[in-house]
């Protein structure tokens, strides 16, 4: 649907109201069974809110909608007026704009309440418009005005889209109403501004309004991935970094916004981690380059510590303890920080992004010695993360071994220890490193078949030492035989074609002669497997 007009409240309860004076319960519920469907196959908006659609029945009807009046509604179907096609393309229509679409389903069950609803709806439509008359005044002043007084001219601009809207539609909207009334600002309160926009929405979509999910825990498929899409842009803001020097005349605003932020992520669920990854971003690419100084991270830990007395059972334990290891970590107190994520990794997972921060920091800084400290202590803890947190774990390991290639040993050491969680970034080590006989009896004592890998990872050995392929090789082609199948068979031969090409790089074509020559004798009573040979050109 392009460019959907957004319908207020008022608005919303007066659909209902004519859904159920236009079209039969019968009707409706058969509407609602095209669009659950999906039979409303492609929609266009027009002006005046006029809907133009496409509805799959007994053949492709086209549809006209008019929400704002359904009696001009029209349909190519024999029944031509309020139909069940009009309804699915109703309905399509609210679901886009993230409204309830049972509200429609169940509008002649509603009935009798709608008029009282459309009343109160249209008397807080008045008010709204009443408050709303200084908006502009109030936008023109954000310069000048505290963070809280944004969030409430936020509020304001934000009201006619609804509560129930948790997805990306809504963001959408809601971003739009805000960058709509954003004034021009100073250089460096332009990102401050996009930034608490973006917090004010995720916010906004992460409040459940349904008491089903009053815990807080769940996040519907689409509220998620809106959140999600939300985050990043988040993140790509304040990787844009500030200006010290203007950004200096904003530290009260920037402050408070770190307070909203802190106080969101200290009573964030657990299974969340948006004001969570937040947090390290802000302290990443804008508090920290702008006030490096020792007193602002003790002040942190003085409100992380206060807030322990102030929140109770509503603390979040992990994301509390992960924010005071990021404060005694940027003091160089590493013993108090490490001790933080191990207490952290006690209440359960310890999520990878905080890891990854504090060896990204020491990166960038060259601390190489401080960095190795680092990846000895908490690599055991990236354990059961996924592979590519592992890869980057691997690659700061890299970065270390180049510039103190002493600390190659202390690397191996870790790896081993955080077997088998590290088995895939270890074998890529060895490849690296060029460890071809400690990979070799990896591969032996796993009981992996040459034929697993792809001819490309296994070019650097036979290359650089073909001989430590013989054994694995041999032992390899020696169990597809005993398979005793056609298959089998088959994977031995195209094994012996290889091990062919390696006995004459290794300049040894009598040992082959002999040992092709032994292996046809011993198993000349498989007649398959010598019309495997034959065919593969291995004996004449």
């Amino acid at each position: 649907m392009n460019s959907i007009p957004t319908i207020d409240d008022a608005q919303w309860q007066q659909l209902i109201q004519s859904t159920a004076e236009h079209f039969s319960d019968v009707t409706i519920k058969q509407g609602f069974q095209y669009f659950k469907l999906g039979r409303v196959r492609s929609t266009d908006t027009g002006e005046d809110g006029v809907i133009d659609a496409e509805v799959q029945g007994k053949e492709l009807y086209r549809v006209r909608l008019n929400w704002n009046s359904l009696e001009d509604s029209e349909c190519s179907c024999p029944v031509s007026k309020d139909c069940k096609h009009i309804v699915a393309v109703m309905m399509a229509y609210a679901q886009a704009l993230g409204r309830s679409v049972h509200a429609l389903a169940n509008a002649h069950a509603a009935g009798f309440r709608s008029a009282v609803y459309a009343g109160q709806a249209a008397e807080e439509q008045r008010l709204r418009q009443a408050e709303s008359v200084n908006w502009r005044e109030k936008a023109e002043q954000l310069a000048e005005q505290p963070i809280s007084a944004w969030y409430e001219l936020f509020e304001l601009c934000t009201a006619s889209l609804g509560a129930n809207a948790n997805n990306s539609f809504y963001v959408k909207n809601a971003l739009s109403s805000l960058h709509h009334i954003k004034p021009p600002l100073p250089a460096a309160l332009d990102p401050l501004y996009e930034l608490n926009a973006h917090l004010f929405v995720l916010g906004k979509l992460l409040k459940q309004p349904n008491a089903w999910a009053s815990s807080g825990t769940y996040l519907g498929y689409h509220t998620h991935i809106a959140a999600d899409q939300l985050l990043r842009v988040i993140g790509q803001i304040m990787a844009g970094g500030l200006a010290a020097a203007e950004a200096e005349a904003y530290r009260p605003r920037l402050d408070e916004t770190l307070n909203r932020i802190r106080q969101h992520m200290l009573v964030e669920p657990r299974n969340r981690k948006y004001y969570a990854h937040t947090y390290i971003q802000f302290w990443l690419h804008w508090k920290r380059p702008l006030h490096p100084e020792p007193a602002a991270y003790e002040d942190e830990l003085r409100h992380l510590q206060a807030a322990e007395a102030e929140l109770g059972t509503a603390l979040s334990k992990t994301h509390w303890l992960i924010a005071q290891g990021l404060m005694h970590f940027y003091l160089n107190r590493d013993d108090e920080a490490l001790a933080a994520m191990e207490e952290t990794r006690h209440q359960g997972d310890l999520p990878a992004g905080p890891i990854l921060h504090f060896f990204q920091v020491l990166y960038n800084e060259a601390q190489w010695e401080r960095l190795k400290r680092w990846l000895i202590r908490l690599g055991p803890m990236l354990e059961s993360n996924i592979t590519d947190h592992m890869r980057g774990y691997h690659a700061y390991w890299q970065a270390v071994v180049e510039q103190s290639p002493d600390a190659l040993g202390d690397m191996w050491d870790t790896l081993r220890k955080m077997l088998p969680y590290s088995m895939d970034i270890y074998q890529e080590a060895l490849i690296y490193y060029e460890e071809w006989r400690l990979w070799i009896d990896l591969q032996l004592s796993l009981k992996k078949e040459p034929l697993q890998f792809r001819v490309s990872e296994l070019q650097p050995i036979e290359k650089n030492a073909p001989e430590l392929l013989l054994p694995f090789y041999h032992q390899a082609v020696e169990r597809y035989i005993l398979h005793k199948n056609r298959d089998g068979y088959k994977a031995a031969v195209k094994l012996l074609k290889r091990l062919a090409k390696l006995y004459k790089r290794l300049k040894r074509q009598e040992r082959w002669d002999l040992f092709i020559t032994g292996l046809s004798v011993r198993h000349s009573r498989l007649r398959a497997f010598q019309e495997e040979l034959r065919r593969g050109k291995l004996l004449s």
